[in-house]
């Protein structure tokens, strides 16, 4: 981000609780900074959801920061997963801002943001964790922990229990639900008369291709990442 960004999210942080993610929440952090409002609608053209996004990119790099510093060489893949979620919403400044942004991106009209937010999010804890996928596996990961994310934020806006622990039970219990959906599909990889009925859908499926790093899909819900210093 660019310093002005900064600067205009951090002054508009303590309104936007009261305010929103829209213009008045920008028109009060321009005042505060001394910055006209032309040059704010040049950082953000589209005012508060440009201002949203920002918050949750903020967010995503933060978690890849305080990922950085653990060890993560004994955790097993879905203590890894867990591990990342839970930091992603730690980085979160305030409930209050992550609840107005799921208001925000709740309408119709900003529903698209928010999906591609999800899954930036998604990719990002995914690559982060050294996900090697090419194929259509590479979409089914993203679309797979996006949900469990947005789930666990829903659940985690709600929860007053002490240090969010009831949050992190229920984040446990859903990548437990996703890996026990793995071990299924696993056993039906290798049972040779399931294995053959399915050989048909699976070779389809293998013909998809993750998208490289130089060209991104348009896909409903992907935002590209930016590379990380």
């Amino acid at each position: 981000m660019s310093d002005l960004t900064e600067k205009l999210l951090d002054a508009a942080l303590i309104h936007v609780p009261f305010d929103g993610w829209g213009d008045a929440a920008l028109r009060a952090a321009a005042a505060d900074c001394g910055v006209d409002m032309a040059a704010a609608k040049a950082v953000f053209p589209r005012g508060g959801v440009d201002m949203a996004l920002a918050y949750h990119a903020r967010g995503d790099a933060l978690m890849l920061r305080a990922l950085a510093d653990h060890d993560l060489s004994h955790l097993r893949i879905r203590e890894r997963i867990a591990l990342a979620v839970r930091l992603r919403l730690e980085a979160a400044e305030d409930r209050e801002l992550v609840r107005r942004g799921t208001t925000l991106f709740a309408l119709p009209l900003y529903a698209a943001d928010g999906a591609r937010a999800i899954w930036g999010t998604a990719d990002t804890i995914w690559t982060a964790l050294g996900d090697t996928a090419t194929d259509y596996n590479w979409y089914t990961k993203r679309a797979t922990l996006a949900g469990v994310y947005s789930a666990t934020v829903l659940f985690w806006l709600g929860d007053d229990s002490p240090n969010a622990q009831a949050t992190w039970e229920f984040l446990d219990r859903r990548i437990d639900g996703v890996m026990q959906v793995e071990r299924v599909k696993s056993a039906l990889r290798k049972n040779p008369v399931l294995s053959t009925l399915f050989a048909g859908p699976s070779a389809a499926l293998a013909c998809i291709k993750a998208p490289s790093s130089r060209v991104r899909p348009d896909l409903p819900g992907y935002m590209p990442r930016t590379r990380q210093g």
